[in-house]
């Protein structure tokens, strides 16, 4: 491997954290970068997260339904919105103040013929929700798919490191908005709709520098599985995707600069992924294909699992 600071970096911290055959073919593919808003703005990164795939064969699974998804305007979010354009979906994006990131996403929809409506608003306000749902069915009479997908991530060294504050922030921003908006939306949600709802791979392992991160997603684990079961006789499916690393702007908005470089080196596969990867696990869990599938948490992390 060619010497620089960059890779030097990467394969000692390999070597410390004890990946060991990993580090034979690890490459480091994001250099050093660091934002300072949350949740992240997607068009600093560098380099750019791949949303689509090009080659992606769209079947209309979702023609004519009305799909809302919360932090639509980037990251795995903007990935997903594409893809539920590309199956025909209308396609409502919520997302809090990334006007360029969400004009951006908007411009990809409308380039393909797609459907696309944004909505800027802070989620964590309870009366907003009320207002998104209101406005959505307003505009097209139902909603048939709620992607809650919205959330930030602080890094901390320990516990002591997380003031109240930000520990209200992270749990409000990742667990209290999305039952706010379920909670609403419910009263438009008819047989056949479905609920998903984004937690981590972190829940089940426990990253030490995200405590406060990993007790959000663990609730949405909770909330997936006990809402499920109770829409279940209604036909509603709720259901949960946990992603490992995957390059969004979570990333540069957490981690310190210098941890960057090795994010997604313990995979299995020794790589992060690009959020198109995720993006068709959405679509089979909004569409009927998934018609038996509920209050499931589906695991998408390169064979990452730990604990």
């Amino acid at each position: 491997m060619k010497e620089n600071k960059k890779d030097d970096y990467g394969l000692k911290y390999i070597d410390e954290m004890g990946y060991g055959y990993k580090c034979k073919r690890f490459k480091v593919k994001y250099p050093e970068q660091k934002q300072d808003t949350q949740p992240g703005l997607e068009y600093l990164m560098k380099p750019r997260p791949i949303y689509d795939n090009k080659d992606y064969k769209a079947s209309e699974k979702l023609k004519d339904k009305v799909a809302i998804i919360t932090g639509g305007d980037s990251g795995i979010g903007r990935a997903v919105a594409l893809a539920f354009a590309k199956e025909k979906a209308k396609v409502v994006i919520v997302y809090y103040d990334e006007d360029i990131d969400a004009l951006e996403t908007k411009k990809a929809i409308v380039d393909i013929g797609g459907e696309v409506y944004l909505i800027k608003t802070d989620l964590k306000i309870a009366c907003n929700c009320e207002k998104v749902i209101e406005e959505v069915y307003q505009k097209y009479g139902c909603i048939d798919i709620l992607v809650n997908n919205a959330g930030v991530q602080f890094q901390a060294k320990s516990l002591l490191d997380i003031s109240d504050e930000q520990f209200d922030f992270t749990l409000k921003s990742n667990i209290y908005s999305m039952f706010y908006l379920t909670k609403r939306a419910l009263k438009y949600l008819k047989p056949n709709a479905s609920i998903i709802n984004v937690t981590s791979i972190t829940t089940f392992y426990g990253e030490p520098e995200l405590i406060d991160y990993v007790t959000s997603k663990g609730a949405v684990v909770g909330f997936t599985r006990s809402l499920a079961t109770s829409l279940a006789p209604k036909n509603i499916r709720v259901n949960a995707i946990a992603p490992g690393f995957f390059w969004t702007p979570l990333q540069p908005a957490c981690w310190e600069k210098e941890k960057i470089p090795t994010l997604g080196a313990d995979s299995p596969m020794g790589r992060g992924a690009e959020t198109y990867e995720i993006a068709p696990l959405f679509v089979y869990l909004a569409s009927s294909d998934s018609s038996y599938v509920t209050g499931q948490v589906m695991h998408i992390n390169g064979g990452e699992y730990k604990g």
